[in-house]
């Protein structure tokens, strides 16, 4: 297939994904507790590798890269525990266990060890947790810098009120022909509101674009405590790697199903274009990136036939990042609905898993739960851990003698 045989479809899609894309990746920077400008990086670095790999070794043909909500609090875990600054070197260890996912082709192995289940549970307490983070959004009237009130509370809460209502009115009735219209509808009605009233705004820190070994940062060798460090790095770029693995399978399962060429994806061609960013993002301080099914989903509703439309998606994001001033009147509350509404969906996933059964409902459920109350590694890895007992005994109990 020629690059430019569908080039006013890409064109048209890039550009409706990029518009759309840029306040949700503002939003899981926020919450990732990365700056929104590394965040634009990386979405940009991955699209144009996307597009490249593409032309040799296409895993999907209408998926858009990017950063993803559902990886956002495993960053933010990340950055709490080992600091900015050792976030390159663990990505890193993440893209190096990818290439071995992809050359061995472990991923089917990794969805048996991990129920596809188990990972709907995961991302909906990863849902609840952006819920939870972005709520006071919808409500906050102060600016974090003076604590100044900018306008009524109960004024606020009444645009935002009307303001989510209207979002999720025009989702339903969008979604199927023009996802990105409720997203461009929300920011530009804010952006006319600022005009007249105060909001609090998101502020965008310029973040120089730098180059940089991803080397960790110990502080030299101190025995016992360093040996556990390390252990615990390397435990959680495991987790961070399989977490993005899954979710890029998932997500290709969908992708395929938007083709409007209805072409079969090679999820392990997938992984070649997520490792590939991700291992050149650690030069740069970047996040680690998937195939979005948002930014998908509105990339193939858009009328998008080929991966050219990502490298429109990247120039696109481009312009924000030269013209960052562009984003001062977007409200907090506007990037509060969408991210809300986010959530929302991934913890609706949930019902696909009826479908499954009692059993991997009541898990995927616990799963949720222990990851909002617990965290994200220790609520998959108790999850996990009980799972395994219960396959344990049922093999044990269907391989008995009866008498």
């Amino acid at each position: 297939m020629q690059v430019f045989q569908y080039l006013k479809r890409d064109v048209l899609a890039g550009t409706i994904t990029g518009a759309m894309a840029i306040p949700l990746s503002i939003g899981i920077c926020l919450m990732s507790d990365y700056p929104i400008m590394t965040g634009l990086y990386t979405v940009i670095f991955a699209c144009i590798v996307g597009f490249v790999v593409s032309l040799f070794r296409a895993g999907n043909f209408v998926g858009t890269p990017g950063i993803a909500a559902g990886l956002a609090p495993v960053l933010a875990l990340g950055v709490a525990t080992f600091g900015h600054e050792n976030m390159p070197f663990l990505i890193l260890i993440t893209a190096l266990f990818q290439i071995a996912v992809w050359y061995f082709k472990w991923e089917r192995f990794i969805l048996e060890l991990v129920p596809s289940y188990l990972v709907e549970g995961l991302l909906a307490g990863v849902g609840l947790k952006i819920a939870a983070k972005f709520l006071p959004f919808l409500y906050n009237v102060a600016d974090p810098n003076s604590m100044t009130p900018l306008l009524s509370m109960p004024l606020m809460i009444t645009i935002s009120t009307i303001s989510f209502v209207g979002f999720v009115y025009l989702y339903n009735r969008f979604k199927s022909t023009m996802p990105a219209i409720p997203y461009l509808v929300l920011i530009g009605v804010g952006i006319v509101l600022s005009f007249v009233m105060t909001f609090p705004m998101i502020r965008l820190e310029h973040v120089p674009f730098q180059l940089a070994l991803p080397l960790p940062q110990i502080g030299g060798f101190n025995g016992l405590p360093t040996v556990i460090l390390i252990a615990k790095m390397l435990g959680f770029s495991l987790m961070l790697g399989v977490i993005d693995v899954i979710e890029q399978v998932m997500s290709n399962v969908a992708i395929e199903k938007l083709d409007p060429l209805n072409r079969r994806c090679d999820s392990n061609n997938s992984l070649l274009a997520i490792w590939i960013a991700n291992l050149g993002s650690t030069f740069f301080g970047g996040m680690t990136n998937l195939d979005g099914l948002a930014k998908s989903t509105t990339n193939a509703v858009a009328g998008a036939m080929t991966k050219l439309s990502n490298l429109v998606t990247a120039i696109v994001i481009y312009c924000i990042v030269l013209f960052p001033s562009a984003l001062e009147y977007f409200p907090k509350y506007s990037l509060g609905i969408i991210m809300i509404y986010s959530g929302w969906k991934m913890i609706a996933n949930l019902n696909h898993v009826r479908k499954e059964g009692r059993y991997a409902l009541s898990l995927s459920t616990l799963c949720c739960i222990l990851v909002y109350q617990l965290g994200i590694f220790e609520g998959l890895l108790i999850v996990l851990a009980l799972h395994g007992i219960i396959q344990w005994i049922s093999k044990i109990r269907s391989s008995s003698p009866s008498y």
